[in-house]
Formats: structure tokens, sequence, C-alpha cells
């Protein structure tokens, strides 16, 4: 299989069967460039169940707000537009992940967690945002899950024989990594360079040119998770944190060591909250 043909598999991504009802809707909301606040506030609303889950995360340990955020318009408020939509397709793929990726979903959590800590602590504008990007780090293994299912489960228990990192293999196989798909894709739904760099560099963050410390934040951000040792990303190993993280980070041992303990109650709470029932 090669790069060319994963693409085009994966821009029709809206047309495969699996796809949920309600991640289509908003795929259809989130793909417009011109969207308004106001309409996905609209869109939102008219739907319990996804103004549910919306509440749910807003008011989660993930961002801070515990049982302040009552309504839908004061969550967008808040958040903005871009976070926003991340947060849409964040709490939409959940459903898939549910189904088959719980693990990923656990990761993608803790990833987005210490993806705010370490914004908040480095004085950055907007942490949700990257905190969004933490979450969305391994969107294209999802993409990768509902486009070629089959194919990627087996490539996932190949890792388990092979002294390579996933990403290595996906790129033998596809020709693309998940963090290639999920550039891809978040660039097909029109997230901003904020989001779509952090997205596709996170194992190669020198790689990235406008947004080096969001990207270096997610690239971290996801070493801690697996460090953390929640969830299953998908690798048996923990990589090495690339130099050039270090250096724009400018991050200290103790530092980490406090990220660690800062990051402990709501990665465990959050567990507790989306893993039980809805």
């Amino acid at each position: 299989m090669n790069a060319q043909e994963v693409i085009a598999r994966i821009e029709k991504i809206e047309a495969l069967p699996t796809i949920p009802p309600i991640l289509r809707k908003i795929l259809s909301v989130i793909e417009d460039p011109k969207v308004s606040l106001q309409k996905i506030t609209e869109f939102v609303s008219s739907d319990p169940t996804l103004t549910a889950r919306i509440l749910k995360m807003v008011n989660s340990p993930v961002y801070g707000f515990p049982g302040r955020i009552s309504s839908v318009s004061h969550a967008m408020v808040i958040l903005g537009l871009n976070a926003v939509k991340g947060l849409l397709l964040g709490v939409s793929v959940f459903e898939i992940m549910q189904k088959n990726m719980i693990g990923l979903w656990e990761h993608s959590l803790s990833t987005a967690i210490f993806a705010r800590i370490i914004a908040i602590r480095k004085e950055l504008q907007s942490p949700e945002e990257i905190s969004i990007g933490g979450l969305l780090h391994d969107i294209g293994k999802v993409i990768l899950m509902m486009s070629f299912k089959d194919e990627y489960l087996k490539l996932i228990e190949s890792v388990q024989e092979k002294d390579d990192f996933l990403y290595e293999i996906e790129k033998q196989y596809f020709g693309l990594t998940h963090a290639e798909v999920g550039g891809i894709i978040a660039k097909k739904w029109h997230f901003p360079l904020k989001l779509i760099e952090p997205i596709m560099y996170h194992h190669k963050p020198k790689l990235s040119e406008k947004f080096q410390v969001e990207t270096a934040i997610v690239h971290l951000s996801n070493i801690l998770a697996m460090a953390r040792g929640v969830g299953y990303s998908g690798e048996i190993f923990v990589p090495s944190v690339h130099p050039f993280v270090w250096e724009i980070l400018n991050l200290k041992e103790e530092e980490i060591l406090d990220i660690f303990r800062e990051a402990e109650e709501p990665i465990t709470t959050s567990g507790e909250i989306f893993l039980s029932d809805e």
C-alpha cells in the first residue's frame, strides 16, 4: 500500500459506513471554513447527547473549570472557536474509542492534561487549545482504524514482535505515519496551524515551523503520558524526549516531577469520569 492510496481513502472518511452519525454531522460543520461560534453553539445545543458530552468535558479536570460551566454558550465563549472545533471532534471520536480503542482514549486524555499543565507553566496564552492538541494528537490512529481496521489491528499486534515504534511500522506499511495522517485530516477539517503542527509533528517536533513551542509541549506530554502508564498508545516502550524539546521548553528535572505530581489527581479523576457510564 502506498501513501497516495491511504490519502485517497481518508479524504473520503465521511462516506465510511462505520462512521457514527453524530460524527458525520460534526464533520459537516467543522469542515466549513466560515463556520461561526454562534452556528456551532446552535448545532451543539440542538443535540442533547452532544451537549451533555461537551459540558462533561469542559467541567472535567482536563480543563480546570470543574462545575463552573453550565451552558453550551458559556463553554463556547470561554474556549473559543478553535478549541471548540477540536473539542467537538474529541468528544465525538470517544464513541469510536469506547468500542475499539479505550486505552487510546485514556492515553489521549492524559496527554491533554499534561499539555495544559505545561502550557500554563510556560505562560502560553491559550492552554485550552494546546490541551486540544494533546487530546487529538493521535487522531490519525483513529482515522487509520476506521479506514483500514483489519490491517491496522495487525500492525498494532506486530509492535509486540518488532523492535520498532508503531509510527515506524506504519510508515513501512502505509507510506504514512498516524501523525502525518492526523495532520492531513486536520488540514482537511480547516483546523488552525496551531493545532495542525502539534498533531502532525508530535513525533518529530523539530519539523514544526511556526508553532515549535506548542508542538514541543504535545511531544513531551505524549511521552509523559506513556511514562505515567495510563491507557495504551500502541507502543511497548517509552521513547526518549527529543533534545530539541528540552532546549526549547527549558524545563528542569524538578519541574518535570512537579508536573507529574500536578497531573496525578486530574488524570485519576478524569478516568473515573469518562470511563463510567454516560
